[in-house]
């Protein structure tokens, strides 16, 4: 309000001996002189002070995003009992830049070929062979304890032999989901990061 006023222009009276007659006045008559107040000065320090803060913010979000961490949304059911449709996950993408990803982390999955994230779990990890028999998961034909729930309908997969730096991930709604199993390994650069923490809904927050 007094940013307002203040640039209100100032009006000052003065009378001038033997000036002309505005009013009928007399020999003395009044003439206006009127001086604005600029704001120049004052909308630049604002500009300047907003660019200080919000520049620098929007850099470190973005260096977050890039690096650090990404939050996400699951869609569908191919992660069920664990991971629900509309829950709101948070990704960490720096520990992978120390240590590669390990059997049974949840992952998020960027194909080049498909619009859509998706989320998975890792069954089995480069140069391993992993095969599926009556719905049980063996790797280099030993039986992997997998301690998570997870859909149990019995099917058979034949041996696939994983190369350097190949992944292969899977649902844990195993019947209903689009993963290795279809589309084949994945590689290293495919995995955008690990699945650190559901915050939404609150009462379902937890970290992985």
């Amino acid at each position: 309000m007094n940013e307002l006023m203040e640039d209100n222009p100032q009006v000052n009276l003065t009378t001038t001996p033997g000036g002309s007659n505005l009013d009928e006045g007399g020999p003395e008559s009044a003439s206006v002189h009127i001086s604005a107040a600029g704001g120049g000065p004052r909308l630049s320090g604002v500009i300047k002070e907003l660019l200080q803060v919000v520049v620098p913010a929007l850099a470190l979000a973005l260096l977050v995003h890039l690096f650090l961490a990404q939050a996400t949304v699951v869609y569908g059911k191919s992660m069920e009992p664990n991971l629900h449709a509309e829950q709101r996950l948070l990704i960490d993408k720096l520990s992978y830049r120390f240590r590669s990803p390990e059997r049974d982390d949840i992952v998020v999955v960027d194909r080049p070929e498909m619009d859509e994230l998706l989320v998975k779990r890792i069954v089995a990890l480069p140069g391993e062979t992993v095969e599926v028999r009556n719905g049980t998961v063996f790797v280099d034909s030993v039986e992997v304890p997998e301690i998570y729930p997870h859909d149990l309908t019995p099917y058979d997969m034949g041996p696939v032999k994983l190369g350097p730096l190949a992944y292969f991930v899977m649902g844990d709604n195993r019947s209903n989901s689009n993963d290795s199993r279809s589309f084949g390994p994945i590689s290293r650069e495919m995995i955008l990061g690990r699945v650190w923490m559901r915050y939404w809904p609150l009462s379902e927050f937890i970290f992985f």
